[in-house]
């Protein structure tokens, strides 16, 4: 998966992935992770999701990274929110108050870049990387995130051979596989999913599956 798909789907609003409310399973699941109030939040492949608000309110510092730059002006422009803009070597960083957006690639972020960082939240950015792509991403995570951080990730399985993603099949084996050996991983929830793209349902996809996980890094 090519930087260019993914600003080509937010060139021409190809955006399915973008939810318009804030999503349940945060609401529903972010109290019992026990995270700090003060805590910092990192925020993967953000995009312009609502999500960044919902945690900001609850007193939390947020730092996400997105590749399309129209993506992370909208969140802040849509909100009505004027920004600071600072550029560094290989990233954009636009802030305002409590959130700051990261304007690049998710592997050029450094424990620097997310100072106070004690808590992940992971909606889309493992599900929207294919197979080869996603034991670089987990690992550069747990890299740059401190022993004891909590993870909230949210994945979906079904039968990719149907069609293909993103968003992608992630098996609670492979989550094992990319998590298990330097973190506690916990299912907290698994049900059918209730809102796919439209073309799942036309390849016949119509039994996926979200899985909620608890991660905590331990070392």
């Amino acid at each position: 998966m090519k930087r260019e798909f993914w600003l080509e789907r937010w060139r021409t609003q190809q955006i399915g992935f973008h939810q318009p409310e804030v999503n349940g399973w945060l609401k529903k699941c972010w109290p019992d992770l026990g995270v700090p109030a003060d805590a910092g939040v990192f925020v993967p492949l953000c995009g312009k999701s609502l999500d960044l608000h919902w945690l900001a309110a609850r007193g939390h510092a947020v730092f996400g990274v997105e590749l399309a730059e129209s993506a992370v002006r909208d969140f802040f422009t849509e909100a009505g929110l004027p920004i600071r803009l600072d550029r560094e070597p290989d990233l954009l960083r636009f802030s305002h108050d409590r959130i700051t957006l990261y304007c690049g690639d998710v592997m050029e972020l450094t424990v620097l870049h997310l100072r106070g960082v004690k808590a992940v939240y992971d909606r889309a950015a493992l599900i929207a990387l294919p197979p080869s792509m996603r034991p670089h991403y987990a690992d550069h995570v747990q890299r740059i995130v401190p022993d004891g951080a909590r993870m909230l990730l949210l994945t979906l399985e079904y039968d990719q051979s149907r069609i293909d993603g993103p968003p992608h099949s992630v098996p609670e084996a492979e989550v094992r596989a990319l998590y298990d050996g330097r973190c506690d991983v916990e299912v907290l929830h698994r049900r059918a999913a209730r809102a796919l793209p439209p073309s799942f349902a036309a390849a016949g996809v119509d039994d996926a599956v979200e899985v909620v996980y608890r991660i905590v890094k331990k070392r």
